[in-house]
């Protein structure tokens, strides 16, 4: 099936199937680095591994270089500012939760992506991640995001510009989005999935990261993957991610 974006582009199933191996790329890195994590390590320790095993496969170019939040940053507590959402010195240890994300571009295609894990064993982070959604008892981390951002539009990167690295963007990424942006503002739109007026309208065709991210206590859990938008339906890229095979053994109360 191909669809037409908000730039009048047509996305083809050649296409569609180059964002789906760029985002598997990308959950391959998370679950391979979230396997090699031990006691001691740091936040900047493992997204330099997310991002040499990314280039190791190809990657030269970034939407945002890959972030770790350990602990209760992985709940987004006390994050104020933009540089407080960059890797840290801090220490991963057992039964700590962590979250690694990262935006690789490859041949101008684009994917991001979050996982979510604990160090050892947690059987609340593991109800987190299946049922507190549905449960509606939790706490939305997203009031902390810049811009308060759940989702958003991405497509082919075509730039010119080099391929630099400004405050963890990639230069051409940032030319696509705020491209975009632009577009979107002269039909009241945006490409961006938030709670300001500009965003309180349907989705466009296109392709959409989506990032939900819950946090309860001193844990958070998200993932982000790929929605596609056409006319009239909406689909995820891949149904094959680690989150969607993930399944809880137990339930675990909410007051554990």
């Amino acid at each position: 099936m191909s669809h037409k974006n908000v730039t009048g582009d047509t996305t083809t199933p050649a296409e569609l199937d180059a964002f789906r191996e760029l985002q598997r790329l990308a959950y391959r890195a998370a679950e391979d680095v979230a396997a090699s994590l031990e006691p001691g390590v740091t936040e900047r320790e493992a997204a330099r591994r997310i991002r040499e095993h990314l280039e190791s496969h190809g990657v030269r170019d970034w939407f945002h270089t890959p972030f770790a939040w350990f602990g209760d940053r992985t709940a987004f507590r006390n994050l104020r500012v933009p540089l407080q959402f960059f890797p840290t010195r801090r220490r991963l240890e057992k039964g700590m939760p962590f979250i690694l994300d990262c935006a690789p571009v490859r041949d101008g295609y684009v994917a991001d992506i979050g996982y979510s894990g604990v160090l050892g064993r947690s059987p609340l982070h593991d109800r987190l991640v299946d049922d507190l959604i549905r449960a509606q008892g939790y706490d939305n981390r997203h009031r902390v995001y810049p811009g308060r951002v759940i989702a958003h539009q991405v497509g082919r990167v075509r730039s010119r510009l080099p391929r630099v690295i400004v405050a963890g963007f990639g230069v051409r990424s940032l030319q696509t989005l705020f491209g975009d942006l632009l577009v979107e503002r002269l039909h009241h739109r945006s490409p961006l999935w938030a709670d300001g007026d500009i965003s309180a309208h349907p989705a466009t065709p296109g392709l959409w990261a989506v990032e939900p991210h819950i946090g309860f206590r001193d844990m958070g859990a998200k993932f982000e993957e790929i929605l596609v938008v056409t006319e009239d339906d909406a689909f995820w890229l891949d149904d094959d991610l680690p989150h969607v095979r993930h399944r809880t053994p137990a339930a675990v109360p909410l007051s554990a």
